[in-house]
């Protein structure tokens, strides 16, 4: 691309950055497209309402003494995922097909769905991603919130699909009530996301299930649970018993967060029969993960102790940050996940230069005309770090 094109690109905000060109700063996110979109400040435009800043130094690996970026889990994955992974290794030169079909159903079993209303993928990102992409070949609208996940979204955009975003109620919660007015004729798919990311705010579960039971009757319900395992009581907040009662709903869920496996890739889907056959059409389920990882995913089901003790230190080094935060005078979102989010009194850009020349990795959006920070939970250490050095960069 010329010199000229490029500045032309970037004052109209539409210069698209491969992802090759990222890879190092790959640590930012949870996911990376193939391509981004940057506005003419450098920033990424995630939709209308929401922009992330970059740290200066992208095309670089930061070396980091605390990294708060990605949302993973610093415990994981448990003893038992990586002995299991170890002794599948052997079997690496055989089709994984048996051993999935073992991990579905003990999905299916735990969820009390049948088995045919699980789907596998290499994460739940990329069941999002083939949702997105079957249920909108031909067009039409999804709904969602604004901000949230934004995965699903992008693909549809892309293959020609028009985004319906609705605000978050003023406690941060969906705005129920206002998305189901949003469904109209050409709506394909109503998204949520919940606990929602970025902002870690949760829904009410009996709210959120009277919408899922009403709205599913005019248009499929896609409810991403990737973070909510980190409740209490996880299973009561869950929409997936909805599948089982005959409701159009979607469930999904991941090993990434945790269960300490993001870079292992296993997630599932709940859904009716006849979704999971419209989405197999086009794309076979499971075929992206690993024996290893298999093998790993059927450990973690049964290391409750790491489970447990995983939701217990990230609710310990969460409170720890929520309060730390508070001290200093910044009003962060109540967060029911592995990280938060809260504004800050400094420009995005300036804020990450600061802290990644002091080795914290953390994250930085625009949104609600406020500048935000983004931090996942670490370690207590890490998290105590995070503190100490952001006091010292907002000061």
């Amino acid at each position: 691309m010329s010199s000229v094109s490029r500045r032309t690109l970037l004052r109209t905000g539409l210069l698209s950055v491969g992802s090759m060109s990222l890879m190092s700063h790959i640590s930012i996110g949870e996911s990376l497209r193939s391509s981004v979109r940057l506005d003419r400040r450098g920033r990424i435009i995630h939709s209308p309402f929401v922009r992330e800043y970059l740290p200066e130094k992208v095309y670089e690996r930061p070396q980091l003494k605390a990294k708060l970026n990605a949302n993973e889990n610093p415990y994981g994955p448990s003893p038992k995922a990586m002995e299991a992974l170890k002794n599948a290794a052997v079997t690496g030169n055989r089709y994984a097909w048996m051993t999935l079909a073992e991990l579905t159903g003990k999905i299916a079993d735990k969820e009390k769905v049948d088995k045919k209303n699980i789907m596998m993928g290499p994460g739940s990102s990329d069941l999002l991603e083939k949702v997105g992409l079957v249920l909108f070949l031909e067009g039409g609208n999804v709904v969602s919130a604004d901000p949230s996940y934004m995965s699903l979204i992008h693909v549809a955009e892309t293959i020609g699909a028009s985004w319906k975003p609705v605000p978050l109620a003023d406690d941060w919660s969906h705005d129920l009530d206002a998305m189901a007015a949003a469904v109209d004729s050409d709506t394909k798919l109503v998204y949520i996301c919940n606990p929602n990311n970025p902002t870690g705010s949760v829904t009410d579960s009996d709210k959120l299930r009277e919408f899922c039971k009403s709205v599913s009757k005019r248009v499929p319900v896609f409810v991403d649970e990737a973070y909510l395992e980190f409740l209490d009581d996880s299973e009561k907040h869950s929409m997936v018993s909805l599948v089982a009662e005959g409701y159009n709903v979607i469930v999904a869920r991941t090993f990434s967060k945790i269960h300490g496996m993001a870079g292992l890739r296993v997630g599932y889907m709940a859904a009716s029969t006849e979704m999971i056959e419209k989405i197999q059409t086009i794309t076979r389920a499971g075929m992206g993960i690993a024996q290893t990882s298999i093998a790993a995913a059927l450990a973690s089901m049964d290391d409750t102790d790491f489970l447990t003790m995983t939701r217990e230190k990230n609710t310990a080094v969460r409170d720890y940050v929520t309060k730390s935060v508070v001290e200093m005078g910044y009003k962060p979102v109540p967060s029911s996940t592995s990280f938060l989010i809260f504004p800050i009194a400094m420009d995005g850009k300036t804020f990450l230069k600061n802290m990644y020349e002091k080795q914290v990795g953390v994250r930085a959006f625009e949104f609600m005309d406020k500048n935000w920070c983004r931090v996942s939970m670490g370690t207590m250490d890490e998290a105590k770090l995070f503190t100490e050095t952001l006091r010292v960069v907002l000061s």
